[in-house]
């Protein structure tokens, strides 16, 4: 059969996806190209499409094809922004779909126009309204995480109030932390919120305390809630265990209207294979700042991960680059770092990023409250030369 010929009034609005494609040569490339394009739309055999509005507007086009290494192509295809439903779940389903279970097929980058940006909220702070909350305007920021799991609720404020009287600028949980018994949710983010806002009062730094608030989806929100209604003065949730949706969710929420961070669990698996899955700046860059993240946490080249320069410098690029009126978003490279690294690690990324020394702060000596002054020191001076 062939389905019924039909009439639509869509607006001619299109956005972007461009893939990498593994082909023999271009006629296979371009085969497997129009193949994204049924599968990612329509979802239906070329031959029952009538010759209407489905088959021009609906079904995705090819606008480029070209190669790129041997056995390599680059295709960019364009969707009617109307197959998204204007909505972040189903943007992605078109953007990569049944497609993610085909090899060879790999998302580069989303190219998203102005008016489907305009659907969703975006970062409420990035880069320049964190630096506000902060008050720090003329330097990289600094940032680490409360470790390890198992200890319990006063154990880990104690941390968190030396950390943040040494002058670190964010403490985040680690994502292990979620509602554990050794340290619940509620008692732990209240201890450390407190301790915190304790060392601010002596200080007259304005560290900022984020708890980790992934958790099933029918509790999402109402953590998030609670940790701001405990003293939390930022957020951080992992988009790849609860869905880029809560994110989304918790950025659109005017009664939360707390910075978020967006961290790296379970996402690994998109980017590892450079032959399929979507790359480093979708993941890590584009993503997060759809959804409304004003930091995105990734691990950093020479670490104990994998992740190359090359893969970093795209997330930053992912970060930076225009989407719309999106702010920038924050850079956090972490992952096996230490205070040795520093010099290196200024030099990559610059002042816009914030580096996270977790493990590698503890380990810098046996007293944290100097090791976190002696982390502010190394920054304010790479900052200043």
């Amino acid at each position: 059969m062939i389905f019924p010929k039909t009439s639509l009034n869509l607006s001619g609005e299109r956005f972007g996806v461009r893939y990498r494609i593994v082909a023999g040569d271009e006629n296979e490339a371009r085969a497997r190209a129009h193949g994204i394009c049924l599968e990612q739309t329509v979802e239906v055999p070329d031959e029952l499409l009538a010759d209407d509005d489905i088959r021009a507007e609906v079904v995705g086009r090819i606008e480029d094809l070209r190669a790129v290494s041997a056995g390599r192509f680059e295709v960019e295809i364009s969707y009617a922004v109307e197959t998204s439903a204007f909505e972040l779940t189903q943007l992605l389903n078109v953007v990569f779909g049944n497609t993610a279970m085909q090899p060879g097929i790999r998302v580069l980058h989303l190219d998203l126009p102005d008016g489907l940006l305009r659907r969703f909220p975006g970062p409420r702070f990035g880069q320049d309204g964190i630096r506000d909350l902060l008050d720090v305007h003329d330097r990289s920021l600094l940032c680490t995480a409360l470790k390890p799991v198992g200890l319990s609720a006063s154990d880990l404020a104690d941390l968190a109030y030396q950390i943040a009287l040494g002058g670190i600028d964010i403490i985040k949980e680690d994502h292990g932390f979620n509602d554990q018994p050794f340290a619940p949710f509620r008692e732990r983010v209240e201890r450390c919120a407190e301790a915190i806002a304790r060392a601010n009062r002596q200080s007259g730094y304005r560290c900022l305390y984020a708890p980790h608030v992934t958790a099933p989806a029918d509790q999402v929100s109402k953590r998030a809630h609670e940790a701001k209604s405990l003293g939390a003065s930022a957020l951080m949730i992992a988009p790849g265990l609860a869905g880029w949706d809560a994110v989304r969710m918790l950025a659109a929420d005017d009664d939360l209207a707390l910075p978020i961070l967006s961290h790296p669990a379970w996402l690994g698996t998109f980017v590892l294979d450079p032959d399929q899955g979507v790359s480093h700046e979708v993941i890590f860059g584009q993503l997060p700042r759809l959804a409304g993240a004003d930091a995105t946490i990734f691990v950093n080249y020479g670490g104990r991960f994998t992740f190359s320069q090359d893969d970093c410098a795209g997330i930053v690029a992912g970060a930076a680059r225009p989407m719309g009126d999106y702010p920038t978003i924050f850079p956090i490279p972490s992952g096996g770092m230490d205070l040795s690294r520093l010099p290196e690690m200024y030099e990559f990324y610059g002042r816009d990023g914030v580096f996270l020394i977790a493990g590698g702060l503890y380990a810098h000596g046996p007293d944290l409250l100097q090791s976190s002054r002696e982390f502010r020191r190394a920054v304010e001076k790479l900052s200043h030369q």
